[in-house]
């Protein structure tokens, strides 16, 4: 399959209640999938074809408060556009699971993958879920609707997932049994429903100085919640079907002195420039972060700490002029944790560049030299630009 049929067939399996559609290129093929399910009764999904993104949220929004198990899908300028009611879906604490395909801003209007959409949407309260492949993209559906239906967190979660590198390209990977998905998953049973009229309540009131800042305050707690129950929710996914997922894969750490720390489909590049490393001799590993909120700077610190240097790699930019958002999140994580590597920043990918081999490979020998050397002389680089 590739990536966007995965996560559409993913979709199939939960059959969820209500999906809002909407297209945007790389991401239209998932709706389009699923619309083909709904015409053909595989599913009991109630279709719902809007006029724009933020409309398609707003109705992913009216619908999970209304108690169902509610889902819809989106990319770049779609993600942009959802921008408001990204943080009403976060505030009102509902449990939406939106697959996201990664693709670069406007403008220049490019339709190929980097990580800005998703980053820019970084702190509007929705834990991330990064895929390095279609099989983890197709995983990280189920175990992203047991997160965020967990009474200890109830948050929406961006499944994530690269534009055309991963959601056009064809792969084999294990698809569940539809039984395994409806016991892993279970029966939506939501807390506090706007359609109970026994029991009512109000949904997105306004809220002043005298209680805003307690929501705030609830919903940071909840994002702290997480963590564990995403270890927890991956615990008995690996029962289940023998596949394991962490908050970060480590590749080959256990004895480096320099690594490469990324996300997504560059992974597996970066996987083979490690193995060709190793074969030379060099003590080089790799981090591969799968969640980025919420951020699991404590753990990830103490997998780095014993390192001498390190390269972060970034597929976004965040134009403060001290690297991209993954740098920055990393350095953070680092400071006062008592020694730990040099840290080096290397920008890549933007609106879709290639990136191979080779390329990963120098930002290995480069951390190598900054090891040697003992301190960083260039904090951000921009890899493969015509400067």
């Amino acid at each position: 399959m590739t990536g966007n049929e995965a996560v559409a067939f993913a979709l199939k399996q939960i059959d969820p209640d209500v999906i809002a559609a909407y297209p945007i290129t790389p991401q239209t093929d998932i709706v389009q999938y699923f619309s083909s399910f709904v015409a053909d009764g595989a599913v009991k999904t109630e279709f719902v074809t809007v006029e724009s993104e933020h409309s398609a949220m707003s109705a992913t929004v009216g619908a999970a408060a209304a108690g169902a198990r509610a889902m819809t899908a989106t990319a770049a300028n779609g993600l942009a556009l959802m921008w408001e009611i990204l943080y009403i879906a976060a505030s009102n604490r509902l449990p939406i699971v939106m697959p996201v395909v990664n693709r670069a801003l406007s403008g220049p209007i490019n339709i190929h993958c980097d990580h800005s959409d998703t980053m820019g949407a970084r702190d509007s309260g929705w834990i991330q879920l990064y895929s390095e492949n279609a099989q983890e993209a197709y995983d990280n559906m189920f175990q992203a609707l047991r997160i965020a239906e967990h009474p200890d967190v109830l948050l929406p979660v961006m499944v994530c997932l690269d534009g055309f590198i991963i959601s056009h390209a064809l792969e084999n990977l294990v698809v569940n049994e539809d039984e395994l998905v409806k016991n892993f998953i279970g029966a939506y049973k939501p807390q506090y429903p706007l359609l109970d009229v026994d029991n009512p309540v109000t949904v997105g009131p306004i809220d002043m100085y005298d209680f805003y800042f307690e929501h705030k305050r609830q919903q940071s707690e909840a994002m702290k919640n997480a963590q564990e129950v995403i270890l927890a929710v991956a615990r008995e996914y690996e029962q289940k079907t023998g596949r394991s997922y962490g908050l970060f894969e480590e590749y080959r750490m256990d004895d480096a002195e320099v690594a490469v720390l990324v996300m997504s489909s560059a992974a597996g590049t970066a996987k083979a420039a490690v193995d060709e490393l190793r074969e030379q001799g060099h003590k080089v590993g790799l981090v591969k972060l799968r969640v980025f909120r919420p951020f699991p700077h404590e753990k990830l610190a103490g997998a780095l700490q014993h390192l001498k240097a390190l390269a972060v790699m970034d597929r976004a930019e965040s134009f403060s002029t001290m690297g991209g958002p993954l740098f920055n999140e990393v350095r953070s994580a680092l400071y006062g944790a008592g020694g730990g590597p040099l840290v080096r920043d290397f920008i890549f990918g933007l609106g879709g560049r290639d990136i191979g081999v080779a390329e990963i490979v120098e930002i290995f020998k480069k951390t190598l030299e900054t090891a040697a050397a003992g301190k960083v002389d260039e904090m951000v680089c921009y890899l493969g630009v015509r400067e």
